[in-house]
């Protein structure tokens, strides 16, 4: 009787939480994890926040210890990129002409960092954060007194522009958009972390964009669409992430902003699951497809992809979480704000320690904490059981937030 094989392309949190589960779920065929980095799986929340201040090396940011995987026989194939997929012949074919037969095939793939098309965003003092490998590079030049422009006012550009001003860099954040965090959250916060930002020396030019890089061999200076002229020792793009599809899509599986997979993980291929950032998922507490870039998701999809591989259908259900680190602040979200009609703060936003709740038909949605784990905790369930919720409860601190799961939608 010959051995199942499950081989799962792409070995970041997804791709190493996924071979962990179908050992945890019972999985006995064998297990062979393709990742293109020189390394084990590893975490990449910290790139941006404790690796850049040099206090986590290489070795603290790995999900596992190569002792663990080979206690599990999950075979690590690091340095390793996938060519194409053979879905006729259920293989891979490796970077190294190594050709890999399947049983079922798992799709971690994960992201890239947006690069910009500009000339001269190619330049050697142009940084992009994606990799362990750009955070050290990005961390050696990251030295007192130096100019720094960061290009978007998302979670990476504030906090690369946290660390570099702890580091006592000159920093210029330029946002395109009105403020700083508009996709995700509401203009209260983006106010907030705004005058956070300036309190610290971050100079902040939002609504404006960036029309040139000058410089030879490397950028010297970038010009604005306002026509203001920055000088600049280096440069950090932080402008979104782009799924990679490539692969999925030159083996004709279905893609639209990400892998098309349904609510077991499953792509148009029954024999090929995928999870993570790369996906396009269904997801049932949502009722609606969406794209997630967080550990949280990883996590979990992957384990119910690990679930469909084992023929055991888990339908895909979880709330959406997220945080970010800036100085002495944790902001932790749960839910998706988009769409909400009415913000109810609670606590003060001069004490850098409240929280946001977003309604949408007086059902709560969303709620950012900021350094109010407790709230959070609480938050993840009131979110999770849709509460219908009295802006007047919320906001009185008086009133205990476990109070509200009574009043569930």
């Amino acid at each position: 009787m010959s051995i199942s094989v499950t081989v799962i392309v792409g070995a970041g949190q997804a791709g190493s939480e996924l071979a962990w589960s179908l050992r945890q779920q019972g999985y006995s065929g064998r297990i062979v994890l393709v990742g293109a980095e020189p390394t084990l799986p590893y975490r990449r929340p910290p790139l941006s926040k404790a690796c850049l201040l040099g206090t986590a090396p290489l070795e603290t940011l790995l999900l596992r210890a190569q002792a663990a995987y080979d206690k599990q026989a999950i075979e690590c194939r690091h340095d390793m990129g996938v060519e194409s997929i053979d879905r006729a012949g259920h293989s891979v074919l490796l970077d190294d002409g190594t050709r890999l037969s399947y049983d079922k095939l798992a799709l971690t793939t994960g992201c890239r960092a947006r690069r910009l098309t500009l000339p001269g965003a190619d330049k050697p003092n142009v940084h992009y954060l994606r990799t362990v490998a750009d955070a050290e590079r990005l961390c050696d030049e990251l030295l007192p007194g130096k100019r720094l422009v960061i290009i978007g006012g998302g979670y990476v550009g504030l906090e690369v522009a946290a660390v570099a001003r702890q580091k006592d860099l000159h920093v210029t954040v330029v946002e395109a958009l009105p403020r700083v965090l508009a996709r995700v959250t509401a203009p209260e916060i983006s106010s907030f972390y705004e005058r956070i930002h300036r309190e610290r020396g971050v100079e902040l030019r939002t609504n404006v964009g960036v029309r040139a890089m000058l410089g030879e061999a490397e950028v010297q200076s970038l010009v604005l669409t306002d026509g203001t002229q920055l000088s600049a020792d280096l440069v950090v793009v932080g402008v979104g992430a782009i799924a990679n599809t490539d692969l999925a899509e030159t083996a004709g599986l279905e893609v639209a902003n990400g892998i098309v997979v349904d609510r077991f993980a499953v792509t148009s291929d029954p024999d090929i699951v995928a999870a993570g950032d790369c996906t396009f998922h269904e997801n049932t507490f949502l009722q609606r497809r969406v794209r997630l870039e967080s550990v949280a998701n990883a996590v979990e999809q992957s384990r119910i992809a690990a679930a469909s591989i084992l023929g055991q259908r888990r339908a895909y259900s979880a709330v959406p979480w997220f945080w970010s680190d800036q100085y002495d602040l944790k902001l932790q979200m749960v839910g998706l704000s988009e769409g909400y009609d009415h913000l109810v703060i609670r606590g003060d936003l001069t004490t850098n320690s409240f929280s946001g709740f977003y309604l949408k038909a007086g059902i709560l949605i969303c709620v950012d904490c900021i350094n109010r784990p407790q709230d959070f905790m609480v938050a993840k369930k009131l979110v999770g059981e849709q509460v219908l919720a009295d802006p007047g409860a919320l906001q009185d601190p008086a009133v205990p937030l476990k109070s509200l799961l009574r009043c569930a939608a």
